[in-house]
């Protein structure tokens, strides 16, 4: 594909991202009538395999974001914090990466060094099953793997408020 077109795409998502993270930003769905989440199995780092149902009875934050999406970037910090603070109490993250060229995800997680569980979907599959609106685009799993709190964009004046969700669901 001509560079030309590939950045223009990217600007093209990028803007898109912004935009509907702005227009979803403030709103937090509190899902009233949990639905199971959609299960999976993606490439994760190092060639491992990532499957959703691998991580039924715990608490999962299923993040989608990409390398270029500054508020997937201010997000990377709070998750690895949330996945130290209580990970012993069972809540996994799993970081689903969308670049379509897996060498802007290396790049991001040299420079990012996290202790989350990264899986690769290059393709938006999954990303489409969760119907995901932009980026990021976190969804939070009670353990029997029910999506009970999704949320488009992340805001840095929320984080208490996500932080009490996922305590919500841990014992």
């Amino acid at each position: 594909m001509n560079q030309s077109i590939c950045y223009r795409l990217r600007d093209f998502f990028i803007a898109t991202s912004i935009i509907i993270s702005v227009v979803f930003s403030t709103a937090v769905f509190a899902e009233n009538n949990a639905k199971l989440a959609p299960d999976f199995s993606l490439p994760g780092v190092n060639n491992s395999q990532i499957n959703l149902a691998d991580y039924r009875g715990k608490v999962v934050l299923v993040d989608f974001w990409a390398s270029w999406c500054t508020p997937c970037i201010r997000s990377f910090p709070w998750m690895d914090e949330m996945v130290e603070k209580y990970g012993e109490q069972g809540f996994e993250i799993i970081a689903i990466n969308m670049d379509q060229e897996a060498i802007l995800a290396k790049k991001f997680l040299t420079r990012y060094p996290n202790k989350l569980t990264i899986a690769f979907d290059p393709q938006g599959v999954v990303a489409e099953q969760y119907e995901v609106m932009g980026l990021p685009n976190s969804f939070i799993l009670n353990k029997q793997g029910e999506i009970v709190y999704k949320h488009v964009g992340f805001r840095l004046s929320e984080l208490d408020k996500y932080e009490a969700e996922i305590l919500s669901l841990l014992p």
